[in-house]
């Protein structure tokens, strides 16, 4: 039975200050009219029961979690006690679904993506599950075929030679390949051999279960216990004593890189990691003056600006070009989009000052 476990703990700092601690950039809504995390979960709507969606999230956005999921069972949102990136998470969904469906083949996938069209990523998926049953040993993760040479994504390597027949393009792995220097992207781009990494993954929960317990033992061994103690009385001790021991490590470097049975499949759908204000560019379409509009906006000679508000409220620029200008109740970000890799920066100087009223 197909399963599916969402990642939904990521803090979004580059998308302050829409973006907050309690109410990160997952939940937001930021193209259409439904939340990110909701819309990962619109998308697996008559493929995966809602009873076999599992989202784990951070201990302190539960409560906002299951409000924008009222169809969730209250059982299917997990909030971690601590930050400790994706293996953790991964080895717990895995055992915990492990527990319920010893068969399970589980999709996972981040909370934070903008996927299109869904009948083209659902089909994506079945073929991936097809994979895994033919081979329960595969690991099967997405590439995208890139369109630029982007710095900012992790790269995968197909193997040209390992080609697998089914409806969709798809490889055995050669090699994982981390962010690219400009010189290295564009090599990546003109060979036609590389795919962006798309963080979403079909496997057995057997199977990833067993390449976590020889890799990170250490990781295995703490979510064993949790997992042992899930329905117990001690549950949510047991729970943030182990999970707060683990030392954080992404499942690419944990598993991925190091494991050899890997398959990518080309995406055949449309994807978006949506990392940065600009993303939205991308996402939505620009006015005749190249302005990307979601405020109340009157403006003069203002050109290739991005511009978000709060309904109500107006802002108005005047001889402006190439601007960021976010406004929200309590704080404005106003940044050259050539700087805006600095907003995390922002946010570590509200932190460094204890102004938490602000983040």
């Amino acid at each position: 039975m197909l399963h599916a476990t969402i990642m939904a703990g990521g803090s979004g700092t580059r998308f302050w200050p829409a973006s907050r601690k309690l109410h990160p950039k997952q939940l937001l809504t930021l193209v259409g009219g439904r939340s990110m995390l909701q819309s990962t979960v619109d998308r697996l709507q008559g493929l995966v029961a809602s009873e076999n969606i599992l989202v784990v999230s951070n201990e302190i956005l539960v409560e906002q979690t299951l409000a924008q999921l009222p169809n969730l069972p209250k059982s299917s949102v997990i909030g971690e006690p601590a930050k400790r990136d994706t293996a953790p998470c991964v080895a717990l969904s895995a055992a915990l679904t492990l527990a319920r469906d010893p068969e399970a083949i589980i999709a996972v996938m981040p909370a934070d993506h903008v996927i299109s069209p869904t009948q083209n990523f659902q089909a994506a998926l079945l073929h991936a599950k097809t994979l895994v049953e033919e081979d329960p040993q595969r690991l099967v993760t997405f590439g995208i075929k890139p369109t630029y040479p982007a710095e900012v994504f992790g790269y995968i390597e197909r193997d040209a030679e390992a080609a697998i027949n089914g409806p969709h393009s798809s490889f055995s792995v050669k090699r994982f390949r981390e962010k690219p220097d400009a010189a290295t992207a564009e090599q990546f781009l003109q060979t036609g051999n590389f795919y962006w990494n798309a963080g979403i993954f079909v496997w057995k929960a057997r199977t990833i279960l067993g390449a976590l317990r020889q890799f990170e033992p250490e990781i295995a061994a703490h979510v064993d216990v949790i997992a042992r103690e899930w329905n117990s009385s001690r549950c949510d001790e047991i729970f943030r004593r182990e999970f707060t021991a683990i030392k954080g490590k992404s499942i690419d470097y944990a598993v991925m890189e190091r494991y050899e049975n890997v398959v990518v499949v080309e995406a055949p759908f449309q994807w978006d990691d949506v990392g940065n204000w600009t993303s939205l560019e991308r996402l939505n379409q620009p006015d005749p003056d190249g302005n990307t509009i979601l405020a109340e906006h009157l403006g003069i000679r203002t050109t290739g600006s991005i511009v978000v508000g709060r309904p109500g409220h107006m802002i108005a620029t005047i001889g402006v070009d190439d601007l960021i200008i976010v406004q929200t109740a309590d704080a404005t970000l106003v940044a050259k989009k050539s700087d805006e890799a600095a907003v995390k920066q922002i946010v570590e100087l509200i932190e460094k000052q204890n102004a938490n009223k602000f983040l």
